[in-house]
């Protein structure tokens, strides 16, 4: 029974504590909210069962320009006639120099230097963007990414699979 009496006294002992505690509290001014009305700073997450993962937004693909020589002629710009030797390989990232196997190259015997029109569509877009701004004399390694290159169609008569990333040396030779 002293036992009961002791318990009784300690939980009313410790609820007057507790009430005298939060009217204390109650007469301080604050700058926040209670704590349940305070705001996060985060948002609200969904538990993790219901949880939908947010898309992942990709950064567009990009030419990755060295600069091998740095020409000193007439600067390459859209609209102008660009006559350039190249040499192209697929890339392999971890092959010697990242080049695998070399596909084209107007190097070749009875071959000769291509010539396009920068901006015309003629080339693919990794060309275009990665011989603009060359000057003459000049020679870059372009690496290309599949997006800026032949795609998931791959070149017109399967020289180049789909989705392939390709790597040139380009030498720009003249501007017109």
């Amino acid at each position: 029974m002293i036992r009961r009496s002791a318990f009784i006294a300690l939980l009313v002992a410790a609820a007057s504590v507790q009430a005298q505690e939060g009217a204390q509290d109650a007469s301080k001014p604050t700058s926040q909210p209670p704590p349940d009305v305070q705001q996060s700073s985060t948002p609200p997450v969904a538990p993790p069962d219901t949880q939908v993962p947010a898309p992942v937004a990709q950064a567009p693909a990009q030419v990755e320009i060295v600069d091998r020589v740095v020409g000193t002629g007439k600067e390459a710009s859209i609209g102008n006639n660009v006559l350039v030797n190249y040499t192209g390989w697929f890339h392999k990232p971890l092959a010697k120099q990242q080049r695998g196997r070399k596909f084209d190259s107007s190097l070749d015997n009875g071959r000769d230097p291509l010539e396009f029109q920068l901006g015309a569509g003629r080339v693919i877009k990794g060309w275009e963007q990665g011989v603009a701004g060359m000057k003459v004399g000049g020679k870059r390694t372009l690496i290309i990414p599949s997006a800026l290159a032949y795609g998931s169609r791959g070149a017109p008569g399967g020289s180049i699979p789909p989705n392939s990333d390709l790597i040139f040396d380009v030498e720009l030779l003249d501007v017109k």
